[in-house]
């Protein structure tokens, strides 16, 4: 009779250790941090988009500067090719696959490079008829980064070398086309429930500041422009809207202004325009990248430090894959020994500057998705397989 006490007791016990387990596990999770892990994502990756087609004839976008590499080039070294094939991103069932592939390795977010030429959208394919068609989207956020930067010859490998600076379409826009480009956004993505928001304000990036200014015509003229995209956002029925920037070594100190009057004129000049926040689109902006991923990482703590010294906007870390544009020109600085396993360490280095800073958004931007002719992505390729997306889900799913 003991003896079936006694069995009865261990079991009641052994019940009760395995509910508490399974009840530590569950707090461990809900306690676990959450981040917010963005990847570029360079729309140029799709076909039958009949505007992709002056650039890149075979109709496949910009994989055909990535299909034709080695015949353009013969014997140079670089030799990538994607696992899952020359795929069309403008396709909702292949989007589908990246979206499980992405948020399965702790990439949640999808930070679309959005452009404007000649009067009209650009490149919208991969995210209209791709992400938004998607049937998982709803797993999946997205922000836009307006890429307003001038179309040279970088994109036509049959012109790339051609060192002309040709300007194709400019990024610059007047206050009309500005006003036409933001209600058809708040309209058309930041309604949308996928659309990424910090306190419930729609966060929107702007590439080429220097490039937005010449457009309104100067800093006076782009501050009202942008304090009336932030009251179109409140009129939408938005608390406000997070309006970032793409920060460069060179974009802060734009004509002098405000020179002399104070010890920051970066941060007035900020303040001044309305923008909120920023991060990095690239290493390259601002870091000798013709070196060992390493010391880049160096480079780039170094950077952090900077900015969180001498600014008062808030800053969200960056961490590029790599950097190697040669794929268009057959010549580019190159990232030496950017392996998975290094590129962690620059993940981790982001995550421990994000826990530093609990009052802000825990946002991290990596590029890139998909930059594949500027060698930075996430997606498997022969040279390292899944092992840059097993390095995210590492860091920020594993928590190792």
């Amino acid at each position: 009779m003991d003896s079936v006490k006694y069995c009865m007791a261990a079991a009641a016990l052994c019940l009760l250790l395995g509910t508490g387990s399974a009840f530590a596990q569950r707090q461990a999770d809900a306690n676990r941090k959450k981040y917010d892990v963005a990847a570029y994502l360079y729309p140029a990756y799709a076909s039958d988009d009949v505007r992709l087609r002056p650039f890149w004839p075979m109709g496949i976008g910009e994989w055909e500067t990535v299909m034709t590499m080695q015949q353009r080039n013969p014997g140079h070294y670089w030799d990538r090719k994607p696992l899952w094939g020359y795929i069309n991103e403008a396709d909702p069932a292949v989007m589908s696959m990246e979206i499980e592939q992405a948020t399965a390795h702790g990439v949640n977010v999808f930070i679309f490079d959005w452009y404007w030429y000649d009067g009209r959208p650009f490149m919208e394919t991969t995210l209209d008829n791709g992400f938004l068609k998607a049937g998982n989207v709803g797993k999946m956020q997205f922000y836009l980064m307006w890429a307003n930067h001038d179309v040279l010859n970088h994109w036509d490998t049959r012109l790339a070398r051609v060192n002309e600076s040709n300007v194709i379409w400019t990024g610059k826009v007047d206050r009309d086309e500005f006003e036409k480009i933001c209600r058809r956004n708040i309209e058309k993505y930041f309604k949308h429930p996928q659309y990424y928001k910090i306190d419930g304000k729609p966060l929107f990036m702007v590439y080429d500041l220097p490039q937005l200014i010449a457009g309104l015509g100067g800093v006076a003229q782009t501050a009202d422009a942008l304090k009336w995209f932030k009251k179109e956002v409140k009129k939408a029925g938005f608390p406000g809207l997070e309006l970032q920037f793409a920060m460069w070594s060179i974009n802060l100190n734009y004509s002098g202004f405000d020179g002399g009057k104070t010890e920051n004129p970066e941060n007035d000049f900020i303040h001044t325009l309305g923008f909120t926040g920023t991060t990095h689109y690239q290493f390259a902006h601002f870091a000798n990248v013709d070196q060992d991923y390493t010391a880049i990482l160096e480079q780039v703590r170094n950077e952090w430090e900077r900015i969180d010294a001498t600014y008062d906007f808030t800053y969200y870390p960056h961490i590029s894959v790599g950097w190697d544009n040669s794929p268009r020109t057959g010549h580019s600085a190159v990232v030496k020994n950017n392996t998975p396993e290094n590129f962690a360490k620059g993940l981790r280095m982001a995550r421990e500057y994000v826990d530093a800073h609990p009052d802000r958004a825990p946002l991290i931007t990596i590029n890139s998705w998909n930059e594949w002719t500027e060698t930075s992505y996430l997606m498997p390729c022969n040279v390292f397989g899944y092992g840059y997306l097993e390095a995210v889900r590492k860091v920020f799913v594993d928590m190792e």
